[in-house]
């Protein structure tokens, strides 16, 4: 489930099999996007878990334009404020060997900077990427399997990622300041790697960050640190976090 930034009342929901609904009455009524759906039958989107239906993990949005991340199909594009989408030019590889500028079609979550509706940054299955096109194509800035990342509003070059050997395996935090092309660890106050979990989504409230972990835990750092702790630790299986 999403909101537009821009469009008061207009919310946008990502289903599995893969899907994309909006609505223009805070959830009332709902009106399908029929393309994606013919996208997901004609290129076999799919998920690990349940084949030949593939899922909307979230979106991105910058003025007209509007993104959407796909497990396993890719980026979407909207250039009517999501009223219509297409598939980003850059979705050319399979899961084993994505061509050169091409994107991982295992798409856990987009981003897109304030200043460019063309800065564009992806955690996926197969790494995290970085597109400076609008999606016609792709650089792999980091290896490995990643879920979410942290863009700093004021600094493009500056990102927190969540990345783990595999899926749940040996998850860490890393950051880098030079737009990924180097990485330094970021998870102090944590004993990583962790073995059996790793970042799920981030979320900035004022000055600090605050980590969704996929076992459900909650941890929060100051942006100015990054020195990690734990918080509600009352709370099991915490899933998502916003700020208002």
């Amino acid at each position: 489930m999403s909101y537009h930034p821009d469009i008061n009342d207009f919310e946008l929901a990502g289903t599995e099999p893969a899907g994309i609904y909006i609505s223009h009455d805070g959830g009332e009524s709902w009106r399908e996007c029929p393309e994606v759906a013919s996208m997901r039958d004609e290129h076999g989107w799919s998920l690990p878990y349940s084949p030949a239906a593939g899922c909307v993990r979230g979106f991105a949005f910058h003025g007209e334009r509007g993104y959407a991340a796909v497990e396993v199909g890719g980026v979407l594009i909207s250039d009517d404020r999501g009223g219509t989408w297409h598939l980003a030019v850059g979705n050319q590889g399979d899961l084993s060997y994505p061509p050169a500028g091409a994107i991982h079609p295992d798409v856990h979550s987009i981003e897109v900077h304030p200043s460019s509706p063309d800065l564009l940054y992806a955690p996926t299955g197969g790494g995290f990427y970085r597109s400076w096109d609008g999606g016609k194509t792709w650089s792999l800035r980091y290896r490995g399997y990643c879920r979410a990342v942290w863009v700093d509003p004021s600094d493009p070059e500056h990102l927190v990622l969540g990345i783990a050997e595999g899926v749940d395996y040996n998850g860490r935090i890393e950051l880098s300041n030079d737009g990924g092309r180097t990485w330094q660890p970021a998870s102090q106050g944590l004993d990583v790697p962790w073995r059996h979990h790793m970042v799920e989504r981030f979320a900035r409230v004022g000055d600090e960050l605050l980590a969704v972990l996929s076992n459900g835990e909650l941890i929060v750092a100051p942006l100015a640190a990054l020195e990690w702790r734990y918080i509600l630790n009352e709370i099991n299986g915490v899933n998502a976090i916003t700020s208002l």
